[in-house]
């Protein structure tokens, strides 16, 4: 059986996958929900020292849709937080930006 060639976006999203396995960005958890599928992620964010979500812990899904991305995230009282990545990071005080 022949093998199915990767899309550009399912190529970008392995590689960013690698990237964060082979060197984790603390406070940040990232794994497949299904090792099958590169394009829904789960997504852990553990809340920066020294800002209102310290000690926080933030679970969401990152579902990427060709060519739309949409990050859902909901936090420890179950409430949607729904905004792009990077109001998301900005909003946490992280420093690196998804992309």
């Amino acid at each position: 059986m022949a093998q199915q060639q990767m899309t550009s976006s399912q190529k970008a999203l392995m590689l960013e996958l690698k990237s964060l396995q082979e060197e984790p960005v603390e406070g940040f958890r990232i794994t497949l929900v299904d090792e099958s599928d590169l394009y829904n992620w789960e997504v852990a964010i553990f809340g920066p020292p020294n800002t209102l979500y310290e000690g926080g812990y933030f679970k969401g899904f990152f579902v990427a849709l060709e060519p739309v991305l949409e990050l859902d995230l909901v936090d420890q009282a179950g409430l949607e937080l729904r905004d792009s990545p990077a109001s998301v990071f900005k909003l946490l005080g992280l420093n690196r930006p998804p992309g």
